[in-house]
């Protein structure tokens, strides 16, 4: 490892990247990390934090009609977009500072560069065309919207990374996708004032989400007046002499827009960085990095993390894999990443949180399966008289008990599902949930108050 300048070169400042630089620099390796655009990646500058952001902006007409009924008079509000950009662009320098100070203040080296591997202990830097060499490089370079470049006008379409900076907030937007960043989205301009439509071709928004989850907000969304438009793809997008866009759906509808939003996936980013030429291996449909179970590449001292293998693309598997590439690569404990049980949570308006297997997942897997499900106004709704109701489902195994999936929507349901994925990691029962004081008043008290099954799903068929 002496001979190389450094024992780990990392490209890609994203949390995981940023994460593995870190804890190596810390353990006294000599880290080197290179990123091209801004430190903190997808997640902190165009990605997750700015979108929280967002969605606390877009719930405010809510809370402002809500207070009527608690008793508070709130005069006319008005909305500034120019404002919440602003300040979001102030919080995503602070949290970018943070990123790069912490890599250097545990004695890494950090670079502003695009990088290319030259070879498998060689990186060159381009802004400084010069080459430096590592023992062990990891990449962790991420993803990036999925281009649609057979759309006939896809060049007048953003992506949810043009999304957070546009000059100024359009009075009407389609989004294309059916995704949690389409859903997301089209939740946030609803909440803005700007009239949505939402394009999906599937059957129903949210795959691979639990169906009565789906159903749900689905539901709850049209009420709020959000359009949504399912079996439906866009044929071609034109831009008319005042400016608007017509998108044409398939069946001749046309929508006249203000902005065409696509969030039609992500792909990794694998271009361009020299990873053909040194005989990475890639799978052919996606273009992501294929690793084995250590997040180990073909080549022996080379590792990825992150969106750029297209394993499951979260911020914290991201973090959760760099650390065991450092316990791997650096403290000789082989220590595969667990993707298994994982909670995740849409910041759709009511939220999605949810842990574990679906029930159609579930039902596939499992011979007896029982479902407990609890739909009611939560609380905070019954003075404000707003028309939104609370999912809680809970999916277990009927044999075993074990609790294989909780789904909840509703408010601050994302806070529960971190809650929830240690009792579901955990492999606890339904009788440990039955075994729990509730915590009251909360909504969150179904969890453990739900003692009858409300149906069974034996052998695939429901009971």
């Amino acid at each position: 490892m002496a001979g190389y300048d450094y024992d780990l070169f990392v490209i890609g400042g994203g949390s995981g990247g940023v994460r593995a630089a870190r804890v190596a620099a810390a353990l006294g390796k000599r880290v080197g990390i290179a990123e091209e655009y801004r430190f903190g990646g997808t997640c902190v500058i165009r990605g997750c934090v700015p979108k929280k952001l967002y969605v606390y902006a877009s719930q405010f007409p809510e809370h402002f009609a809500d207070a009527v009924g608690y008793g508070w008079t709130v005069p006319e509000a008005s909305f500034d977009w120019q404002t919440l950009v602003a300040n979001k662009d102030r919080e995503i320098s602070r949290l970018e500072a943070i990123y790069k100070k912490n890599v250097e203040g545990s004695g890494g080296e950090t670079f502003h560069t695009r990088a290319m591997i030259v070879d498998p202990h060689v990186i060159h830097l381009l802004s400084e065309d010069r080459t430096v060499t590592a023992d062990q490089i990891l990449i962790a370079t991420g993803g990036r919207p999925a281009a649609h470049p057979a759309l006939p006008g896809h060049e007048h379409c953003i992506f949810s990374n043009e999304a957070f900076d546009l000059k100024e907030l359009p009075k009407a937007i389609m989004i294309e996708g059916g995704g949690y960043i389409a859903v997301e989205f089209a939740n946030i301009f609803h909440g803005l004032g700007v009239d949505t439509t939402l394009v999906y071709r599937g059957q129903e928004i949210l795959g691979r989400f639990d169906m009565d989850l789906r159903r749900t907000l689905h539901e709850t969304m049209e009420k709020k007046g959000i359009k949504i438009l399912c079996h439906s793809v866009s044929e071609s997008v034109s831009k008319r002499p005042d400016g608007r866009l017509d998108a044409q759906l398939i069946g001749g509808q046309v929508l006249t827009v203000d902005q065409v939003m696509l969030a039609i996936g992500r792909i990794p980013n694998t271009e361009n960085m020299g990873l053909e030429g040194i005989g990475i291996e890639m799978t052919a449909a996606t273009g992501a990095i294929k690793v084995d179970p250590y997040s180990r590449t073909n080549i022996d001292n080379i590792w990825a993390i992150g969106d750029v293998t297209n394993r499951v693309q979260l911020t914290p598997v991201a973090i959760h894999e760099a650390m065991c590439f450092v316990e791997t690569a650096f403290k000789d404990n082989p220590t595969a990443p667990d993707h298994d049980t994982i909670a995740t949570a849409v910041f759709s308006q009511p939220e999605i949180g949810t842990v574990g297997l679906s029930e159609d997942e579930a039902v596939k897997r499992f011979a007896d399966i029982e479902i407990y499900r609890a739909s009611f106004r939560p609380m905070r709704h019954t003075l404000s008289g707003r028309d939104e109701k609370m999912l809680i489902k809970l999916v277990v195994d009927g044999a075993s008990r074990r609790v294989l999936g909780a789904h909840i929507l509703g408010p601050d349901a994302g806070e529960m599902a971190q809650l929830l994925g240690i009792p579901l990691k955990a492999g606890l029962t339904k009788d440990d949930f039955d075994r729990t004081m509730a915590v009251h008043p909360t909504a969150s008290e179904e969890l453990v108050t739900m003692y009858k099954p409300t149906y069974r799903v034996k052998d695939g068929e429901r009971v």
